[in-house]
């Protein structure tokens, strides 16, 4: 379907023109109409399925209607921002704010502000002070405004809720609450999430009305441009000898590779370095400034390999990656879907590897569970394990370097460490 037949204003149209899309996906078909209604929706879509516009686009055409509403009313604009969006990080808050920028480039005007942690609070201030259309926050450094009364949300006519479920799992809830408490109660509210069970519902029962359900793409169906493959690995040096062999493919344009932890992101960021690889680390525990230039890098090519943790990640929409990693294991199977859905994206095929030894068997098992598809395993010729890859006792002794689970080993006194963990003492 041509996104003129979605009710969409030219200003919109020609801006989707400008950036190469000519149809729209399934979720923005199905979602696009019913928002531009009003209804409240609850979104389920798999990363890479054009959700972001999905709900952009309607957000966009309430500023319009309400810019024209008002200018025949001979008022001015309404104090505060008309559209809230809030994500759980800042690397998605600021993906979406992009998203809105490109989308509404001829919309003329248009006021975007972007309110995340690990930023000065200076411009912030000053975009919340003058006139503002859409307003994207993180739900911690959107409180900081309130307590202080600088956000002003009492106008506020459409309250997107983006990865409502990763914002609860990062313990949220009160926030969100809290936030949608300050808005009017007749506002439009739109939630998406990977899943309606449990807190997500709940949550979804409380703050929406009579919603309409959207659910496009089962996790099965979602990556069918991904290739998965598994790799049982023996013990840690294996696993690097792993990596370092397919980062070494001619195939790899970028790769993303997965850590549990920061801690596990710097090191091996560390390690690829020393190998020659163009790499860097991205998590949450580094300045905004140095996450925003890593990203940029990354989008410039200027890096072919990123280490990243599951949060600082969510949002990265680079169609250049290749290949996908997982390191270290998530600790939930559904993190696995959104970080496999970093590659194959805007029409391109992507590779999958997730590098695993046997105390992994349990995770594997619940990730094809819950994609309902079976990871192929796979071998390299000179590389092949020599373990069996079934679940077995967790193997006795310490063990150093990062572990599978993500969590890092410790450093025994009279014990160095190499690139590929210990070396007897000199």
């Amino acid at each position: 379907m041509s996104f003129e037949t979605l009710g969409l204003h030219t200003a919109l149209t020609s801006a989707l023109s400008i950036a190469g899309y000519t149809a729209a996906t399934d979720v923005q078909t199905r979602a696009i109409p019913p928002a531009l209604e009003g209804r409240d929706l609850m979104v389920s879509s798999s990363t890479g399925s054009g959700k972001t516009a999905s709900f952009a686009l309607p957000a966009l055409m309430r500023v319009l209607k309400g810019r024209e509403a008002a200018q025949r009313r001979e008022k001015g604009m309404a104090h505060g921002p008309r559209v809230l969006v809030l994500a759980p990080t800042r690397e998605l808050a600021m993906q979406v704010s992009k998203a809105f920028s490109n989308y509404g480039r001829n919309v003329q005007g248009l006021r975007v502000a972007t309110v995340v942690g690990g930023v000065p609070y200076g411009a912030q201030l000053k975009a919340l002070r003058g006139p503002l259309d859409i307003l994207i926050a993180t739900p911690g450094r959107l409180m900081d405004h309130m307590a202080n009364g600088k956000a002003v949300l009492a106008n506020i006519e459409m309250l997107v809720l983006d990865e409502a479920d990763r914002m609860l799992d990062m313990g949220f809830i009160d926030d969100i609450h809290h936030i949608a408490a300050a808005t009017p109660a007749t506002r439009q509210t739109v939630l998406y999430s990977a899943t309606f069970g449990g807190h997500v519902g709940r949550l979804a029962e409380q703050l929406l009305r009579d919603p309409l359900r959207v659910e496009v793409d089962s996790q099965t169906e979602a990556h069918a441009d991904i290739e998965q493959r598994l790799h049982w690995a023996d013990d840690l040096m294996h696993k690097n000898a792993l990596l370092d062999h397919i980062l070494t493919e001619r195939s790899v344009e970028q790769a993303v590779v997965f850590t549990s932890t920061q801690r596990d992101a710097d090191w091996l960021a560390d390690r690829l370095a020393e190998a020659g690889h163009a790499v860097a680390a991205l998590h949450g525990g580094m300045p905004q400034g140095r996450r925003t230039r890593v990203l940029e890098g990354l989008r410039r090519r200027q890096l072919r390999v990123l280490v990243a943790t599951d949060v600082a990640a969510r949002g990265i929409d680079v169609p250049t990656i290749s290949h996908v990693i997982n390191y270290g294991l998530p600790m939930k199977a559904e993190d696995y879907v959104h970080r496999i859905g970093r590659t194959g994206r805007a029409g391109r095929s992507g590779l999958a590897v997730t590098l695993a030894e046997r105390r992994d068997a349990g995770m594997v098992q619940r990730i094809q569970r819950f994609t309902t598809q079976r990871i192929p395993a796979a071998t390299i010729a000179g590389l092949e394990p020599k373990r069996a890859a079934e679940p077995g006792p967790r193997p006795a002794g310490r063990s150093f370097g990062p572990r599978p689970n993500g969590r890092p080993g410790f450093k025994p006194a009279g014990k160095s460490f190499s690139k590929n963990g210990p070396r007897a003492p000199r």
